[in-house]
């Protein structure tokens, strides 16, 4: 009998844990902060920001625009493709390190809530590196801390 309540015991553990790390894994992963500035201006000053930063912006997708195209109306949202080549060569020089490509560019989210306000969005680049180590995880914590920097910027 002691042995059952063990197994079931054990068992609830898991699912406990289980329903934790889902209700918590996007918040692991991803960082949200407010933007002190309307959607067009936290636009620029972020791509100001890349600039400065020494930082380039090979694409904007503005998806609005392209789920317009498809008859489906939302919010303003662009996603920022950021790059640093000197961290992004660390990647993608070893065959290796090449499994994190498909994370790459780093990616900045600008987006409007149906409140109103302006949202910056990004993957946790240093948490994320964590799970790779190596080469990997020295390059996604560099691109993780500098990228705070860029967003610093409209930060509330």
């Amino acid at each position: 009998m002691n042995f059952i309540y063990l197994i079931l015991g054990f068992l609830l553990g898991i699912g406990v844990t289980l329903v934790i790390l889902k209700s918590y894994a996007s918040k692991l992963m991803m960082k949200e902060s407010e933007s002190k500035f309307d959607f067009d201006e936290t636009v620029e000053r972020l791509s100001a920001s890349v600039s400065d930063n020494e930082w380039r912006m090979p694409h904007v997708h503005d998806l609005k625009a392209i789920l317009n195209k498809f008859g489906y109306d939302v919010k303003k949202i662009k996603v920022l493709e950021v790059c640093k080549p000197e961290l992004a060569n660390k990647i993608l020089s070893g065959n290796k390190e090449r499994v994190a490509s498909s994370l790459m560019p780093c990616r900045i989210a600008v987006y409007e809530t149906t409140g109103g306000k302006v949202v910056v969005n990004r993957l946790r680049g240093k948490k994320m590196g964590m799970l790779f180590g190596g080469n990997i995880s020295k390059a996604m914590s560099s691109a993780g801390i500098e990228s705070e920097k860029i967003i610093s910027a409209v930060e509330v």
